[in-house]
């Protein structure tokens, strides 16, 4: 199963990690930080015309990690993974 994260780019369930509010989040010294670090590492992924609303922190087989920028709210992202079964 994929959770669709808005626009064209989907994500398998099993790979995400957490799903995160930007702007709650952002307000800590140490979102902003590791944000920055994923960014400097590639590990950032964003297609976006928008400002992003939220972030999804996801872990592949391999062990890579990725954060996808989305715009839409983490309680719609929330309401899609659950849909998914995802919890």
């Amino acid at each position: 199963m994929y959770l669709h994260l808005g626009g064209d780019r989907v994500v398998k369930k099993s790979d995400i990690v957490a799903i995160f509010d930007l702007d709650n989040t952002s307000q800590s010294l140490e979102t902003r930080k590791y944000l920055a670090a994923a960014e400097r590492s590639g590990q950032v992924s964003s297609t976006l015309e928008e400002l992003p609303k939220s972030f999804v922190v996801c872990c592949g087989e391999g062990g890579e990690q990725m954060v996808f920028l989305s715009q839409l709210n983490s309680a719609t992202l929330l309401g899609r993974a659950r849909a998914l079964g995802l919890e």
